[in-house]
């Protein structure tokens, strides 16, 4: 049961989705939400743009005037919508434990993000991230250190909508380690779940090839969810990705949990193919672990 939930705020609109996500988690499971924003280092960052010649060498001064006042407004903006979204949840104030739950802090640190998440998300039980920026693309960056360094479950927000704990889970399975990691830190929301379903992609037609982990997971799961079921995806000439896609919505599924594969640093190793089209285009919120 996650009771100690991180989550990184940009001090942008897109921190929202996963605010409410956080929030809802919160609730549920009685926990205690720390929000971490980590404020650009303008001193350091105007040094490297000088000493890579990048047509910095006058105005110096304006500049870092420049750079520090959006770093202001970012970390005010990150802690005034905090606060005030905590306050509309009714989510008290914590910074030691022992009041009751669900409460909140926020934390406010200089440097690089990932290197921040990293640090404060080894404390954390679970990791809550948005999947956009100001951008509109995936942080690889942010999302490469909070599930390859934290050694900590992680839960992708959808970019809109929160989380229903009392709906639908599914589990993307394969039978490897990976899989079987972001099931087992599943298990607190496969326990409040109406009903699971374990999904595995059809990869052999050959008889002696047949996969018979997803059956043997689905009568582990019915000793913490009785209601749990498995389907086999057939994906002929289409995508694997989009099978699973249209299986998740077809079901109305709530919740997506599957492997972070990949065993280098590299994000297209951990999330290329397969896992990056699913963190794009599921409207669903993922939980993953690696």
């Amino acid at each position: 049961m996650p009771k100690v939930i991180l989550l990184p705020l940009s001090g942008t609109p897109a921190d929202r989705a996963a605010e409410d996500v956080a929030i809802a988690l919160g609730k549920g499971f009685g926990a205690h939400l720390v929000a971490l924003h980590v404020r650009r280092d303008a001193r350091r960052d105007l040094a490297a743009l000088a000493s890579a010649d990048m047509g910095m060498g006058t105005g110096l001064d304006a500049t870092l005037a420049r750079m520090e006042e959006d770093a202001d407004a970012r970390e005010k903006s990150s802690e005034e919508s905090w606060r005030d979204t905590c306050a509309k949840a009714g989510f008290k104030l914590a910074e030691t434990p022992g009041t009751p739950g669900p409460t909140q802090e926020f934390i406010s640190e200089m440097g690089e993000e990932a290197d921040y998440l990293a640090e404060h998300g080894r404390a954390a039980d679970l990791i809550v991230v948005g999947r956009q920026r100001n951008s509109g693309i995936l942080n690889m960056d942010l999302m490469e250190a909070a599930l390859m360094d934290t050694g900590r479950p992680v839960l992708i927000a959808p970019e809109s909508g929160t989380i229903k704990l009392d709906g639908t889970v599914a589990i993307a399975w394969k039978n490897t380690r990976e899989a079987a990691g972001a099931v087992a830190a599943a298990l607190p929301f496969i326990g409040l779940a109406k009903r699971v379903i374990v999904f595995s992609v059809e990869e052999s037609d050959t008889p002696d090839t047949v996969d018979h982990s997803p059956m043997r997971l689905v009568r582990a799961l019915r000793w913490h969810n009785a209601n749990t079921g498995s389907q086999l995806l057939r994906h002929e000439t289409r995508a694997p990705v989009r099978v699973l896609l249209e299986a998740l919505a077809k079901e109305q599924c709530d919740l997506l949990v599957m492997g972070g594969y990949g065993h280098t640093r590299l994000r297209e190793a951990v999330f290329g193919g397969f896992t990056r089209a699913v963190l794009e285009d599921a409207a669903i919120p993922v939980l993953m672990a690696h």
